[in-house]
């Protein structure tokens, strides 16, 4: 595992949107290291009605 040192040269940042979890690791150079898309799905009860498990959301960004 690398040092506390090593850490501190890469931010990761987290999009959670409406339909998905997108999360990008950027190093000190701005560069993209790596990213990740997971899809979060839609549940229609009703028409014009949509909603998510709150569960789902954890799960995608964890």
């Amino acid at each position: 595992m690398p040092g506390v040192g090593e850490l501190e040269k890469y931010i990761l940042a987290v999009d959670q949107g409406t339909t998905g979890t997108r999360a990008i690791l950027v190093d000190q150079g701005g560069n993209i290291v790596a990213t990740s898309y997971r899809e979060i799905p839609q549940i229609y009860p009703q028409p014009g009605w949509v909603e998510h498990n709150p569960w789902d959301y954890w799960e995608t960004t964890v």
